[in-house]
């Protein structure tokens, strides 16, 4: 349980906003991981927590780069790999089943809101599950690409470094050895996981999608997320050019705080487990 206390009339509104625009849009973030033991990227005033993550560029330029987010990953992935949905997840799925969210875009790529029973789902910046050759396009499932890292890179199996929001991990070593294997289908290709990093931009037939999404809702819900990336944040500024109500359920600043017409700052799960609790009659114990 939080320490952070329930503000009880901004909840009782809350829970009047999903009751007068059923059917809303939730854009999520990574707050509504953190139960599931995936830490977030930001503080409460919207500063990163730790160093920012990889950059696409750097990525596909440097070979020396791409050692050591392979080797920080095998490492940290571990974390992302092992984590099972949340009460939050667990709550907008039954949210969704009574019809007040018509559908989830999340810049999560932890893929737990699926697993929780949620159905209309958005993944805007992929699943990091898989991994895609950038040369021929081939797809491979991420467990089976850290196999053969392991395979090839025993002594690192040993190592151990706190996790970040991303599958990476906080450790500072000489990658130099690190051996990182290439696609073997077309032979020179440089595998990436198929999520969309800093610097590049999210494909533009999902943008679409969740455009749609958000155009179909009579109001939008930010759930767990500063939006101080452009690429979720745009849909408030979409929801607000067309004047729909937005509400915010997220501890601290958010990039969007003057957009919406209310803010709740409370523990996500918390929260979203009492929405169901208040909303449905049914709910979990929140813990």
């Amino acid at each position: 349980m939080s320490d952070v206390p329930m503000p009880v009339e901004a909840f009782s509104r809350l829970a009047d906003f999903l009751t007068c625009y059923p059917g809303l849009t939730v854009l999520t973030g990574a707050g509504v991981s953190t139960d599931s033991g995936i830490p977030d990227y930001r503080d409460a005033s919207g500063a990163w927590k730790c160093a920012p993550p990889m950059q696409h560029q750097q990525f596909m330029s440097s070979h020396a780069a791409r050692q050591r987010y392979w080797a920080r990953a095998l490492i940290g992935f571990r974390t992302l790999h092992r984590a099972r949905p949340g009460i939050a997840h667990t709550s907008l799925a039954r949210l969704e089943d009574e019809g007040l969210v018509a559908g989830v875009i999340t810049q999560n790529v932890d893929g737990l809101h699926q697993k929780a029973g949620s159905r209309r789902v958005i993944d805007l910046h992929g699943r990091a599950e898989q991994v895609r050759c950038m040369q021929c396009g081939a797809l491979r499932m991420r467990h089976d690409l850290h196999a053969e890292l392991a395979e090839c890179n025993p002594l690192w199996l040993s190592r151990e470094a706190a996790a970040r929001p991303d599958g990476d991990a906080d450790l500072e070593a000489d990658f130099s050895d690190f051996q990182v294997p290439g696609c073997r289908r077309c032979g020179q290709g440089v595998w990436k996981p198929d999520v969309v990093f800093f610097g590049d931009s999210v494909p533009g037939e999902r943008v679409a999608r969740a455009t749609a999404m958000v155009d179909e809702a009579r109001a939008l819900l930010v759930v767990g997320s500063s939006l101080m990336v452009y690429s979720g944040y745009r849909f408030a500024r979409q929801a607000a050019r067309a004047n729909k109500p937005i509400a915010c359920l997220n501890l601290g600043h958010t990039r969007a705080d003057a957009l919406y017409s209310l803010k709740v700052e409370a523990p996500v799960g918390e929260a979203l487990n009492a929405l169901v609790v208040t909303l449905t009659g049914a709910g979990q114990a929140a813990g």
